[in-house]
């Protein structure tokens, strides 16, 4: 039994022995109080109290139980020990998900001897945090990275789609990608671009909180993951995380719409300029899809439009009161062939920038205009700046939030430097990047 109850010990060990209860078993616990406590059997941090016994509920929270109040135990079931490896491997008969780790707090576990966090991307390791996962689908797990999200660069974009690719291409029914959330909208933008008519949806996936706090989303969100890779029926990159800060439902995200806009609540992720695709109950494992506007399942991966290559000398540049041109002046001298630049209102900078950005269009730069409202498009129309800044060549950069134009236009870039192709490529609509038409339910509720 000592390799089915991780850091467990003492009384807390000899009452699971006791029951035969292992880790990802069902227990039912009555304490004195005659409060009646369900759920599935989690592995103990070894630092802890030895009468306590941690079980994570329905409601997907962790709870750490003291033997000492207990008036009854009972083991519910288990799963036969021949089907966990079934499951957690490819040849079950079941669906094969592949998931591809890139780091991130999601891709981590309590190493229990220690009480250090440690990467966990091994399918007996996301069998045992996350034994909901049990009985979806088979899987096979491969770490490409395990990485900071704040290190990602275009190269791991290339990377991550290249290997997404091949997978495709090899059979996998559904692809999971495991990502740390500050950049993981970057990411799924990217990977949208770069891999077009998919045969299925590509997922990716993160958690606000690490699995050693009972608070964490990470089981919620990879199950929900799941369940879209497998169930969804559009072809898109898209990203699955919680929608409000219970565990009851995940938001799925279009990659190229899709924003983190708080730095630490679970229900981070939320759509700008567009509706989420669908939602998922984690725990009915159901899909409901919520926007009409989706790129269907295209009908194998030999469709697939693969262009998978990324500039990196673009850059992201925000406006302000006080801008630099300079700052446009120095990114020309350095030869970068692409500005972004996150404006004010419909789509503006100083006018004194002009003459800058001018310059860099002569000079064979590609410069793209962009808000940073988030919510809304540019249109410069309407103001004598954006006139201006139109005639000298930028490009307007709609509805896309300037990361994803960021993205797009480095996309572009590798492809073709030629302004006049730039300009007709960033302007057409590859993956619902661009929504032409806003309902007023785009702008959330929240803000009225």
């Amino acid at each position: 039994m000592s390799e089915g109850l991780p850091g467990y010990s003492g009384v807390a060990r000899d009452l699971l022995e006791k029951l035969g209860a292992r880790v990802g078993c069902r227990l039912r616990l009555i304490t004195t109080g005659n409060v009646v406590l369900e759920g599935l059997l989690m592995p103990r941090h070894e630092f802890s109290a030895e009468d306590i016994i941690v079980i994570k509920l329905d409601n997907g929270y962790n709870i750490g139980v003291s033997i000492h109040r207990v008036a009854s135990a009972e083991l519910v079931e288990c799963a036969k020990r021949g089907e966990a490896s079934s499951e957690e491997t490819s040849g079950s008969g079941r669906p094969l998900v592949r998931i591809l780790g890139c780091g991130g707090t999601i891709a981590s576990r309590v190493e229990y001897e220690t009480g250090a966090v440690k990467p966990a991307m091994s399918p007996a390791d996301l069998m045992e945090i996350i034994p909901e996962l049990r009985g979806l689908a088979s899987y096979d797990v491969e770490v490409l990275f395990n990485i900071l999200s704040e290190d990602m660069t275009p190269q791991h974009w290339r990377v991550i789609a290249e290997r997404v690719y091949k997978s495709m291409l090899s059979g996998a029914d559904g692809i999971v990608i495991t990502h740390g959330t500050d950049t993981m909208s970057y990411t799924a933008a990217a990977l949208a671009f770069a891999l077009q008519n998919l045969p299925m949806p590509i997922v990716l996936v993160g958690a606000q909180r690490s699995s050693d706090r009972p608070s964490t989303d990470a089981a919620t969100n990879l199950v929900g993951a799941v369940v879209t890779a497998l169930k969804a029926p559009f072809g898109e990159v898209v990203v699955a995380m919680h929608s409000t800060p219970s565990d009851l439902e995940v938001l799925v995200h279009r990659g190229v719409k899709v924003r983190k806009m708080h730095s630490s609540r679970r229900d981070a992720f939320q759509s700008i300029n567009d509706l989420p695709l669908a939602k998922v109950d984690p725990a009915k494992m159901e899909l409901v899809v919520v926007n009409n506007r989706v790129i269907p399942r295209s009908k194998g991966a030999e469709e697939v439009k693969a262009s998978i290559g990324f500039d990196d000398r673009v850059a992201l540049v925000k406006a302000y009161p006080g801008f630099q041109s300079e700052i446009i002046d120095l990114l020309v001298d350095r030869k970068f062939h692409g500005i972004v630049i996150e404006g004010t209102g419909l789509g503006h900078i100083g006018s004194y920038a002009i003459e800058s950005i001018r310059r860099a269009v002569e000079e064979g730069v590609a410069v793209v205009m962009t808000t940073q409202t988030l919510f809304g498009r540019v249109n410069m129309n309407v103001y004598t700046t954006g006139r201006k800044l139109l005639t000298v060549g930028v490009v307007p950069g709609e509805d896309m939030l300037p990361e994803v134009a960021y993205i797009k236009l480095s996309w572009v870039l590798a492809q073709t430097r030629d302004l006049k192709e730039v300009r007709r490529m960033m302007l057409t609509n590859y993956v619902n990047e661009i929504n032409p038409v806003h309902i007023p339910q785009l702008y959330p509720l929240w803000l009225h």
